[in-house]
């Protein structure tokens, strides 16, 4: 009996390291995240498309990689398995734009570029993919028009599928032409919404990927905003019940309830005090929980504006502004929702706040990128 007691002591002795290797490696990593960066190439300005390693628990970041001789790579779209992104090109020659494909490699960081097509248009902006990746929906500012492109099974692009052009204009003095700046999905896929900045409307399509030109105009089949606004950006809330619409012209967003391709207005507020002038609304985006609304202006205000979220009826309330970084054309909240990275396209600086969950107010840190003429900014899980 002693001896099997013995045998059994010095059987547990030797499994108590193996058992704590087996605490050690169920211990949380921290969740870290591929930062894609596109933006305008050339003097002064960045190479391509850079990636970084951000991780959600510190904030810290680090250089991973970087593709050269893809020519101003203004706003990215990832596809929904992470494996291609896509690119507008603008030709700041004001030729026509094109669109690339790309495969990318998360672990690495490594981008190749796959093709690239015409787009179509003149000075693409916007650029995202349907939830299957059947097509890409290419916003062309100068020529006003809408492109898409069907995406092939290895991730190249093929040609240009449909183009809507638009027409009309505005009363303010960057409203000459339509200028389409960007597009949203519904959850669902089936409604496409199109803001036009320069005859203030939101246009609204049905989607059926199945037909060569997928794009059918809904009933009804737009939104007008107010004369002048300007729309530009959109985001839905989380439970999709609320689209929001930031203004460049009129620096305000716009509040629209949401129903099965219909929107009703809602509540407009404005970004900036009445009677400031040299506004420049960019960008805007919703906290994961659904309780804050985040919004920068250019011009010389220079800031992202927070709102808090009445989920009941979607209206907002001003609750901060924070000084940022010249021009933040492009933000972005990172998945976990522990951080705000604000890129200062013209301050050639990307600054990071911490975001405070529970009241949403943002504290500035240390970590920064030091970059030329960000514009936008992509998440891909790197674990």
């Amino acid at each position: 009996m002693l001896l099997i007691m013995k045998k059994l002591q010095i059987a547990l002795l030797l499994l108590l390291p193996l058992a704590g290797l087996a605490q050690k490696k169920a211990a949380p990593l921290a969740k870290t995240y591929d930062l894609l960066l596109g933006g305008y190439t050339g003097a002064n300005a960045g190479n391509g498309i850079a990636v970084y390693r951000f991780n959600t628990e510190t904030g810290k970041v680090a250089f991973l990689n970087q593709i050269e001789g893809i020519e101003n790579p203004d706003f990215l779209a990832i596809s929904n398995d992470y494996k291609f992104v896509y690119a507008c090109n603008v030709n700041t020659t004001g030729g026509e734009g094109g669109v690339s494909a790309l495969k990318f490699d998360s672990a690495t960081g490594k981008l190749q570029l796959i093709n690239k097509q015409p787009g179509g248009g003149i000075n693409p902006v916007h650029i995202i993919l349907d939830k299957d990746n059947k097509n890409v929906f290419v916003s062309y500012y100068s020529s006003g028009s809408l492109g898409v492109l069907p995406v092939n099974k290895d991730g190249s692009l093929g040609k240009v599928s449909q183009t809507l052009q638009y027409t009309g204009s505005g009363p303010h003095k960057n409203q000459k032409g339509p200028h389409v700046h960007a597009s949203i999905f519904s959850a669902d896929g089936q409604f496409l919404m199109v803001a036009d900045l320069g005859t203030d409307k939101i246009d609204i399509y049905k989607y059926d990927n199945t037909r060569a030109q997928p794009l059918t105009p809904a009933d009804p089949a737009f939104e007008m905003t107010a004369p002048g606004d300007g729309p530009r950006h959109l985001e839905f809330s989380p439970d999709q019940k609320f689209l929001y619409v930031i203004q460049e012209l009129s620096a305000c967003v716009r509040v629209y309830k949401y129903n099965n391709g219909k929107l009703t207005f809602v509540q407009t507020i404005n970004m900036m005090p009445a009677g400031y002038e040299r506004n420049g609304a960019a960008d805007l985006h919703v906290s994961a929980d659904g309780n804050f609304l985040y919004a920068s202006n250019r011009g010389t205000a220079n800031n992202i504006v927070q709102y808090a979220i009445n989920k009941q009826d979607g209206k907002l309330t001003l609750v901060d502004r924070y000084n940022v970084s010249k021009a933040p054309r492009g933000f972005t909240i990172d998945p976990s929702g522990n951080f705000l990275l604000s890129a200062g396209q013209d301050g050639n600086t990307i600054i990071i706040f911490k975001i405070d969950k529970a009241t949403g107010k943002l504290t500035l840190t240390d970590n920064k990128i030091d970059i030329a003429q960000v514009t936008c900014l992509k998440w891909v899980p790197a674990e």
